[in-house]
């Protein structure tokens, strides 16, 4: 659906955006700039750099802005292909409601529901069954443009360096016109669900000639896969994705090889969704909030029922259940793959394996890295709970801070803050998903300005002295005479 199909268009938006202008003037926002300006060797210090200009950096960029805080967000990508939705991602729709308010910050204007209605009207709402993926990424496309957010579009971060004196951070990064360096008293890391880590492919993969296998989440053209016998490996949401695509590519057969004996059928995540863990989930026990993830975890999130009929609508696709992996063999570009379930002779592979948290694989986080706290320096979890993924996770403060292993042994590192999926042990699902991004925003936001204040409060104090406006000017009224004197 195009503009041109609409009963309402162009001119249904120019009306939304007006309003929501009114919206934010009634509100006062954004707030007026108050933070310290500070400078270093005659370089001007950003109050805030967000690295990730998708829809997580998108959420916390906003909310600095209507908090009064310069922020400046940097991403890797073209304008308008930041995050997964239009380049890697290959679902038809979102799973998600699609009257959830996502990243709108209590803003009726600003949601997808407003924006989506402005040009194609109340009919074609509620016949809408779940949001298109790139109707969303239009949609984020959009909010970028009518919050008028500061993101600098082709900018790789190379490495993130807390200066000795902990005062600020150092952004060394690869830019269309060069090499350039940010200083920044606060990073903010929106960098996704592989963001402090990568694609998760399993050992059997090692050695097998690249050009033979891919990650779910690669960057790939499927039309490579015409004519060839595609394997998958998992049954999540990306493994269905991953397959139906090829199918509507024109491999010759997909093999789904699913270790499990069934597919899950219950998102367990979709059923814990609610205000009181939104925001109660980070001030529970270590226990409660290593039980509730883990349990999720390990009930697994099933694919949507759209994107395994995507699948199952071909003939030439094979759900192969409780065929685990044992070892996989090469006779020139032919795979054989043996499992539980037999052997299974393959022209591609597709990993759809997840990721894995892991900040030594990135060379942007060398610097502090090794100086990082996780949960599993913080929490030794009881036996059958174990789980790796939570052990990796990073072990955050009430602002998603990172925190220091060894009290002192990283200045700084205090000062960069993960607003990503590997938050959620932490913080609870408030920073990768959906559902409770604005909540997660927020929080976010609010706890860097109380950090910005506090750390500031004696140049504030300073401020509050000198502030000399006056409102009471000494004319409004005639000083009465002193009273007579009796005899």
């Amino acid at each position: 659906m195009t503009d041109t199909d609409t009963p309402r268009g162009h001119a249904g938006l120019a009306a939304l955006e007006a309003r929501l202008r009114q919206d934010l003037a009634w509100l006062e926002l954004p707030a007026k700039a108050w933070t310290m300006p500070l400078t270093h060797a005659g370089q001007t210090v950003l109050d805030v750099a967000v690295i990730g200009g998708g829809m997580a950096g998108l959420a916390a960029s906003a909310t600095l802005k209507h908090l009064g805080i310069q922020a400046c967000t940097f991403d890797q990508s073209p304008a308008g292909f930041e995050g997964p939705w239009a380049t890697t991602a290959r679902m038809e729709t979102l799973r998600s409601p699609k009257q959830l308010t996502g990243p709108a910050l209590g803003l009726p204007a600003l949601t997808f529901r407003a924006w989506f209605e402005a040009q194609y009207g109340d009919e074609a709402w509620e016949a809408l069954d779940k949001i298109p993926r790139l109707q969303w990424m239009d949609y984020l496309r959009w909010y970028r443009q009518v919050l008028d957010l500061d993101i600098r579009n082709g900018h790789r971060v190379e490495q993130i360096l807390p200066r000795a004196d902990a005062s600020s951070l150092r952004l060394s990064m690869a830019t269309p016109d060069g090499p350039h360096t940010v200083l920044a008293r606060r990073v903010v890391l929106a960098t996704g669900r592989d963001g402090l880590g990568g694609a998760y492919v399993p050992p059997l993969a090692d050695g097998l000639p690249r050009k033979l296998w891919a990650h779910s989440s690669d960057a790939m053209d499927y039309t490579s896969l015409r004519g060839k016998r595609v394997g998958v490996v998992g049954a999540g949401a990306s493994a269905m994705d991953s397959a139906a695509t090829a199918l509507e590519a024109g491999a010759a057969s997909v093999d789904m090889l699913i270790r499990r004996a069934d597919i899950p059928r219950v998102n367990k995540s979709k059923g814990a969704g609610n205000p009181g863990l939104t925001y109660g989930h980070h001030g529970l026990t270590d226990e409660w909030k290593w039980r509730l993830r883990h349990y999720i975890n390990s009930q697994q999130v099933p694919p949507p029922r759209g994107s395994t009929l995507r699948v199952s609508r071909h003939d030439n696709a094979r759900f192969n259940l409780g065929c685990a992996i044992e070892a996989i063999d090469m006779d020139g570009d032919l795979l054989r793959v043996r499992t539980s379930k037999g052997v299974f002779e393959l022209d591609f592979l597709i990993f759809s394996t997840g990721f894995r948290i892991a900040l030594e694989t990135r060379p942007e986080f060398a610097a502090f890295a090794p100086h990082a706290r996780f949960w599993r320096d913080r929490y030794a979890p009881r036996p059958g709970q174990e789980d790796l993924e939570l052990s990796d996770s990073p072990d955050l403060g009430p602002a998603f801070e990172f925190q220091e292993k060894a009290p002192g042994a990283c200045p700084g590192l205090s000062r960069i803050h993960a607003f990503c999926y590997p938050a959620a042990l932490s913080h609870g699902t408030v920073s990768g998903d959906i559902p409770a991004i604005s909540e997660g925003a927020k929080r976010l936001g609010q706890g860097i300005a109380a950090l910005l204040y506090q750390e500031d409060v004696e140049l504030h104090y300073a401020a509050l002295q000198a502030y000399a406006e006056p409102e009471v000017f000494g004319d409004e009224w005639v000083p009465a005479p002193p009273p007579a004197l009796k005899s």
